[in-house]
């Protein structure tokens, strides 16, 4: 080979290495982390695949978009931490859009809008309100709009809290007793309860936070951007709605 051609060779070389280096290429997949059970958000059914109205809404948005992506269910606090250190690219988990996370995570436009519940044990008479708390242990879910609220009225109420990273734990810990009380985002509740999980709310809804999906701030900006976009055609062709009442009834 000439010297001329080899050097030509090495310079194409060289030109096809750092725009392959230069940002994800087109046809790989995003890898999106999940909870795994925030029903009706995610949850495995009875086949033992993930559904929900999360993952329905990314597979819509996806398939709008042309996105390629791989599902990562692994819990909510293990997502949180894999978005942070750069194993994941975004998160879609019922994850409340907050001020405080508003300053690591850049955040779709809403989702959903949703609040807080306090929920007992279904044959439980004696829970019925916040006063009835006092010196009283109560479960929340780890990172969570419920833990947040119940961190915010523990100390008026007198009440303690005990944490767990999955909501059937939290759930099992009220119906054992060892916790009177837990506090739950409405959907959430509000579906367990029509699956018969052992409970009951026993106060109304108290204003929470809109979910949105999430990525590391200032990074993955043009997932971003494609997840609004295909949120807002899913919403005027009437995809979302159907997602939506698939899950949760309206009467």
């Amino acid at each position: 080979m000439k010297k001329s051609s080899l050097a030509l060779l090495v310079v194409l070389i060289c030109v096809v290495a750092l725009s392959g280096c230069s940002g994800r290429k087109k046809s790989a997949a995003f890898k999106i982390a999940t909870d795994t059970t925030f029903a009706p958000f995610e949850f495995q059914d009875a086949n033992q695949q993930y559904v929900g109205i999360d993952i329905d809404l990314l597979a819509a948005i996806a398939e709008d978009q042309k996105i390629a992506y791989e599902l990562n269910p692994m819990g909510f606090n293990a997502a949180v931490a894999a978005l942070e250190s750069g194993q994941v690219d975004g998160v879609i988990a019922g994850m409340s859009i907050t001020d405080v996370r508003k300053k690591k995570y850049g955040f779709s436009e809403p989702y959903y809008d949703s609040g807080v519940v306090m929920a007992v044990k279904a044959d439980n008479t004696t829970i019925n309100s916040y006063d009835d708390l006092k010196d009283l242990n109560v479960a929340v879910k780890t990172g969570t709009e419920g833990a947040t609220f119940a961190e915010s009225i523990m100390d008026k109420y007198g009440f303690k809290l005990v944490y767990f990273d999955e909501s059937p734990f939290m759930y099992e810990e009220v119906k054992t007793g060892n916790s009177v009380a837990c506090f739950e985002d409405y959907p959430v509740m509000g579906y367990g309860i029509s699956q018969r999980n052992g409970l009951k709310m026993v106060t109304g809804m108290e204003k929470g936070s809109s979910y949105g999906f999430a990525v590391l701030k200032n990074k993955n900006t043009e997932l971003l951007t494609a997840f609004d976009k295909g949120l807002a055609n899913i919403r005027a062709n009437g995809t979302y709605q159907k997602i939506i009442d698939k899950y949760i009834a309206t009467n």
